[in-house]
């Protein structure tokens, strides 16, 4: 098996990836975390989805290919420039809210109801107001987090803070946990009480 032939790239992927070069976007998320996300959200039905850190949009991309007629996502950036791109790509699509604002407001003030999945990919909901954002999990539904392997932007004194974070995350009795040496280094939680 050859996990680098990833057969089911969305059509809008190459031009996303070309703008957030032009603009100099220099954390995009990779193929394989856009791959999983579309295989786990398809999985759900009449789903609600958050995504916290839109970028310009090229998980988003993946996520909205997985996502069925009835369900909705909600992605957040504090970016305007970064927001503008991605609504230019997916701004017509009903299923979607693309806001934004500073994430971890939004998601001190959120009161509607739980996800079925959460992928952070920001410092809010990572980083900062985990407990927030573990509560507004649905029972049975997925936390997502990328990028805990080392990468190359990473600033002095992060690597301790990823470590940190895994030993926050371990700790959990509330989700089950896998660690995936894979991608930029994924973290699987499921939701279980």
């Amino acid at each position: 098996m050859d996990q680098s032939q990833i057969t089911d790239i969305p059509e809008l992927y190459s031009n996303i990836q070309s703008k957030a070069k032009e603009i100099g976007f220099t954390m995009p998320s990779d193929l394989y975390i856009g791959s999983l996300l579309k295989t786990l959200i398809s999985s759900r039905k009449n789903a609600n989805i958050l995504e916290i850190g839109t970028g310009a949009g090229l998980s988003l991309a993946w996520m909205l290919e997985g996502l069925s007629v009835g369900s909705s996502l909600t992605s957040i950036d504090n970016d305007p420039t970064l927001t503008k791109i991605a609504t230019d790509f997916f701004g017509e699509d009903p299923r979607l809210s693309l806001l934004c604002e500073d994430g971890g407001k939004w998601i001190e003030n959120y009161e509607g109801p739980p996800f079925d999945l959460i992928f952070a990919d920001a410092w809010p909901g990572k980083y900062s107001h985990i407990d927030e954002t573990l509560a507004i999990v649905k029972l049975g539904g997925f936390y997502i987090i990328d990028d805990m392997n080392p990468q190359k932007n990473w600033p002095l004194g992060h690597a301790e803070k990823a470590e940190k974070l895994v030993q926050i995350l371990e700790e959990r009795k509330d989700f089950n946990l896998t660690k995936m040496n894979w991608s930029t280094g994924v973290i699987l939680m499921t939701k279980i009480k």
